[in-house]
């Protein structure tokens, strides 16, 4: 096996066996899939050398489909333990923070990854994993917004100077449903197709299922169990997206188009762990230069800004404005200065 795959898949599926065991048999299992996704982590990227052993000229796709289909199952196993008599409280608050965490940051990454493969099959597979996350709407959103407009005031996911992370959030969310559903709309008249072809009916429509057989095998509290873990996983990748753009603006020429995307306009990690963890989603920059790029072989590219702690952790900070404005404002005028 790829060495480079290997500590991807260590990082990656980890947590998720954890979180299964934790689900069946709680405990002591629970406690280290919480630790190992927050304390652990931490740790790693402090105490590991930075931008190393993840960078290889490989396609990693086995990996990405092997962690798609554990989401699929791990989701409903999540569910039941939750819902279920087995666990006590603690567990169930303990259980339900460490599945955010990886449905948010390690599936979110893995169907971030998906959906910018150029084969359909799994340009499809990360699509199904987003509308499990009633999430749908980042397929298209992500692709035929985010990625053309980003760092200009057109763009819903990039974050503002100033901005928190709570206002940002309700905007970032709201705004890139409606404008993912424009560029569709727009995408489907280019090619002469009807609008009722806009996958936007399966977004919708396949959320409404889950939602559905949520609510059917497990009644009210399995709905609201699989609507708050979403939700909870949302959250994280809109967290993601705050601290990877915050602040970044491309500057507009006198013709009133906006430069072109480089370097300069996303924050990165070096951190391995986390990255490993994530799939290199932290090495961004490299990400929207190079988007069909797959995640073994993304690294940070020379003068690309960098944050000054790992992506989780600064996510953590982003939870409290204040001082997420005095670590980060500072940073932001002198990218934007330069």
């Amino acid at each position: 096996m790829n060495r480079s795959i290997f500590l991807f898949g260590i990082a990656t599926l980890t947590p998720a066996a954890l979180l299964a065991a934790g689900a069946v048999w709680g405990g002591l299992w629970i406690i280290a899939a919480v630790a190992y996704l927050t304390v652990m982590t931490s740790l790693l990227d402090h105490v590991l050398t930075r931008e190393s052993a993840t960078t290889e000229a490989t396609d990693g796709a086995w990996l990405a489909i092997l962690i798609a289909m554990i989401h699929f199952v791990l989701m409903p196993v999540i569910v039941w333990a939750l819902v279920g008599e087995a666990l006590r409280l603690s567990e169930k608050i303990g259980l339900f923070l460490a599945a955010g965490f990886w449905f948010g940051q390690v599936s979110n990454a893995n169907a971030h990854e998906l959906i910018h493969r150029p084969a359909r099959g799994l340009h499809h597979l990360g699509m199904w994993v987003y509308i499990t996350l009633l999430f749908g709407h980042h397929t298209s959103a992500h692709v035929l917004v985010h990625h053309i407009h980003v760092g200009t005031a057109s763009d819903p996911n990039t974050s503002r100077k100033g901005e928190n992370l709570y206002r940002y959030m309700k905007r970032a969310w709201v705004g890139s449903f409606l404008q993912g559903y424009r560029a569709e709309h727009a995408r489907l008249q280019k090619i002469n197709r009807p609008a009722w072809r806009t996958p936007y009916l399966l977004y919708v429509g396949g959320a409404a299922f889950c939602l559905l057989l949520a609510f059917i095998w497990g009644g009210v509290a399995a709905l609201l169990a699989y609507l708050t873990l979403c939700a909870h996983a949302q959250s994280q990748l809109l967290m993601s997206d705050y601290v990877q753009h915050y602040g970044l603006t491309r500057r507009i020429a006198p013709n009133g188009k906006p430069e072109p995307v480089g370097a300069r306009h996303s924050w990165n990690s070096p951190h391995w762990f986390s990255s490993a963890m994530m799939l290199n989603a932290p090495r961004h920059s490299d990400h929207h230069a190079r988007p069909a790029q797959p995640y073994p072989s993304l690294t940070i590219p020379k003068g690309a800004p960098v944050l000054p702690r790992p992506l989780p952790l600064m996510a953590s900070i982003a939870l409290i404005p204040p001082l997420w404005r005095r670590m980060m404002d500072p940073q932001v005028e002198r990218w934007q200065d330069a």
